[in-house]
């Protein structure tokens, strides 16, 4: 049996607090792939925080640079991408991120993402007088477009990370060996 070659374009969506950063990490290392975080691309590109974004150009402004930044990176070789947790709401990025690589979905419970976020000032969304809500309400928006553009479902619930990542890992040979 000959040894399969991983996709060289791997995207990774979910909401804030799935484990996209962390795992992305360690999945780019493992394949020896570059790493890139699209929010930290924004930032760099803008020399401001995704928080400033919001304040001055709100939302809108923000999900503007985020499709710019989306359609770039997918269309690098040797990329895993984690990407912001709205990215999937429009339209163009979930074309953009099914067409152009394997997009692996890391889903985890309302409980799990508030637990990981709920200290975490930095995350515009959860400024809120009650982040638990509002989680729910984006996990009940965004999962149906998580799944849509997945080719991986991934459950990041409390299992380490080197644990999710060997599971990851077994999935992305066994797509790449799927016609």
């Amino acid at each position: 049996m000959s040894p399969t070659t991983p996709p060289t374009r791997i995207f990774l969506v979910g909401l804030m607090g799935a484990g996209k950063t962390t795992l992305g990490k360690q999945l780019a290392k493992a394949l020896k792939l570059k790493f890139v975080d699209s929010d930290d691309e924004i930032e760099k590109r803008t020399g401001v925080t995704i928080a400033t974004i919001f304040d001055i150009e709100g939302e809108a402004g923000f999900r503007d640079r985020e499709a710019t930044v989306i359609d770039e990176l997918t269309q690098r070789d040797g990329i895993v991408l984690a990407t912001g947790g709205g990215a999937v709401l429009r339209e163009e990025n979930r074309k953009h991120l099914k067409q152009r690589g394997t997009t692996v979905y890391l889903n985890a419970t309302v409980e799990h993402l508030y637990s990981r976020t709920k200290r975490d000032r930095k995350r515009p969304l959860l400024q809120t007088a009650d982040p638990k809500t509002r989680l729910q309400e984006l996990f009940e928006l965004r999962d149906p477009l998580y799944r849509e553009v997945a080719e991986i479902v991934l459950s990041t619930g409390k299992q380490p990370v080197k644990t999710v990542l060997q599971h990851l890992l077994k999935q992305l040979e066994t797509s790449s060996t799927t016609p």
